[in-house]
Formats: C-alpha cells, structure tokens, sequence
C-alpha cells in the first residue's frame, strides 16, 4: 500500500544512529590498538614492584590454582621475570579434594607453560584433618610450596592473595579475636613468600584474565558455605557494604597496612624482651614473672603469645582470650590452677615463671 512502512527497510533516523553507534566503536578499537589492558597493566606493575629487588638469576615460583587470581599473577610473572633477568616458574598442588583435581592440576600447569614459565611442577598433596578443612589444606599447601622452592633451588614463592583476601582476612581475625598481628592481616612478604597483588581488587585479576585470554577454573569451594572465608565473602562483606557504602574492602585493608607497621614496631621491642624473659628446658616454655610485670601490657602479652607458640600452640587457633587468660597469671594472680591453650598445652605459674607446655600441672 503507497505510504505503509517497508518491513525490510529500516527509517533514516536508525541507519544514522546505527552508523553513528558503529564510528564510536570503531573509533575505539582505533584508539586502544597498542595499548595494554589497564587490568593487565595493573597486575604488571604490581608483580614488577616485588620482583625489582630481586638479584638477577634468582629462581621465582608462582604458586597457581588455575583460578583466577594465581592465573592472572602466573601471566604477570612470565612478562616481568625475563625482562628483570629472572627465572620464573610454577608450582601447581593438587589437593586430591575433587575427583577431577588431577586434570584440574595439569590444565593449570599447561596454561602456565603456555605463558612461558619453566618449570612447572604439580605436587599432589594429602590433606590431613588438623585445623579444620580450611586449615588441613593450607598446612598441605604451604608444606608442598615449601618442599617444591628446596628442590627447584627457588628463593621466592609468589601467592595471589588479593586486596579482597585481605579485607576477609581482617575479618575473620577479628571474629577470632586474636589480637592486633591478626588484625594486621597477611604481610606482602615473610621469608621467601611474596604477595604483589595484596593492593589489587579481585575484579582487576578478572579483568586481566579476560583481556588476556585465560581461562580460570572456579573451584567449588568457593561457593561452599560450610567454609567460614566464603561466609564471610558472599554474606559479611556484602551487607557491611549495603550498610557502610561502598569502599569497605579498601578500608579493611588499608586498615590491615597500618596495623601491621604498629605490629612490627611492637614486635621487634617484644623480641628483645623474649630473649631475657623466655627460657626452654625438657620440652616446656618459662616466662619469668618478674620480667614480665614491669612491661606494658602490649609488650607482655606478646612475649606470652611467642612462648605459648614455641610450648606447641597453632597460630591459627591461639586467641587473644587465650593469652589474656595467661597474662592474668601474671598480673591478677589470685591462686588459679593451669589454662588450657589450644593443642593440648596448658600454662601455670609456679616459682617465679609462668609455665608452658603439654600437660603441664602445679
């Protein structure tokens, strides 16, 4: 009919919009060839920062899962490491928790072949039951880490901890009530482990991932609630932020670098402490009281903290309720018997000292 519209044509006012829509993505494409992902750049420059230091020939292993944040890290390490004059490889460890983790392992350890990292090595693991799960997995995981660095003759292991890992960090800490160390969070390095991406989202190690064309797996235990991180990711953190505003990720951590500097002061001044204060003879701790008494209170509780940990307390499991109850040996003492502390160690104060180990009575 004359004046009805055409079904296969399309109005001007469209085809204008249309062309206009295709010039901006065109001009686009245009304006980003040759440039670097900014989340690529960003997990570059993070890696390049901790590598820096490092004497050249010096072996770095990247611990890597396959998930996204080891990937992300394992693609940074094998663009930085060369141009430093460094060696770089990987460590993959197989838990054994899923039936399929063998091939979960060695896809992880192809991609990072494929990224130019040599060697790479998977560690198949056996996961205990000491801890809990979250616990037992770690303990196997850092014991694998540890055992691969000795024999590939590495000086430095790479973790993909992100800043959102330290914010969960912080807050399980917290829930512990294990004091301001745990507070602090994770360190960026403790001995020959190091952690470029604690300043990094975990939305920058997805985006590099993408940009540069990985494919993370997602571990299921990630979405697992009988684990307390995943709790604490998927129903804590989002309602703190739902009620705090946005931003909250970023102040934990923040909050977690300003600590630990306070931690390392205190902890230095506890150390000298310790070396008068602490004595070990047949498998026990002694504190002595009166060297104890006279420092203040963030002094004495972290020389007490440092003997129940060399008596056989687990860090992990060592609250600040722990170490206040033994402190009142020393300072609010009124006849109590012993403290139970976590691994079967007990605390009691007799003849001057306060004494730690397994099963020890007055």
């Amino acid at each position: 009919m004359p004046g009805s519209p055409d079904s296969t044509a399309e109005p001007a006012g469209s085809a204008q919009s249309a062309q206009s829509a295709e010039s901006a993505v065109q001009e686009l494409v245009e304006r980003r060839k040759g440039k670097l992902h900014p989340a690529i750049a960003r997990a570059r420059e993070a890696v390049r920062a901790t590598l820096a230091e490092l004497p050249q020939g010096t072996t770095v292993l990247v611990a890597c899962s396959g998930g996204t944040d080891s990937l992300a890290l394992a693609a940074a390490t094998a663009f930085e490491a060369p141009k430093l004059g460094l060696r770089a490889g990987a460590v993959v460890v197989d838990h054994g928790l899923q039936a399929d983790s063998s091939h979960v392992a060695e896809t992880a350890a192809e991609q990072c072949r494929t990224l130019g990292l040599d060697p790479v090595q998977v560690r198949p693991v056996e996961v205990g039951t000491e801890g809990g799960p979250e616990g037992a997995a770690r303990t196997a995981r850092y014991d694998a880490l540890r055992d691969a660095a000795d024999e590939l003759g590495a000086d430095v292991v790479l973790l993909a901890h992100t800043r959102d890992d330290q914010a969960e960090t912080v807050l399980l800490g917290l829930g512990r009530g294990s004091g301001g160390r745990s507070l602090a969070g994770m360190a960026p390095a403790v001995g020959r482990l190091r952690r470029p991406f604690l300043e990094v989202p975990r939305a920058t190690t997805a985006a590099a991932c993408i940009a540069s064309g990985l494919r993370p797996w997602h571990d299921p235990h990630n979405d697992d609630p009988q684990y307390t991180r995943v709790r604490v990711r998927h129903e804590v953190l989002p309602v703190l932020e739902e009620a705090l505003g946005p931003g909250v990720v970023e102040a934990l951590a923040r909050t977690a670098g300003l600590l630990r500097a306070d931690a390392d002061a205190l902890d230095l001044l506890a150390a000298d402490v310790a070396e008068s204060a602490l004595g070990r003879a047949e498998g026990e701790v002694r504190a002595e009281i009166g060297v104890l008494t006279d420092e203040p209170a963030a002094i004495r509780t972290r020389v007490l903290r440092q003997a129940a940990l060399e008596a056989g307390c687990r860090a992990t499991d060592l609250t600040a309720g722990h170490i206040a109850s033994v402190e009142a040996l020393v300072t609010d003492w009124r006849g109590q018997r012993w403290i139970d502390l976590p691994q079967g160690i007990r605390a009691i104060r007799k003849g001057g000292f306060i004494i730690l180990g397994p099963d020890v009575t007055g």
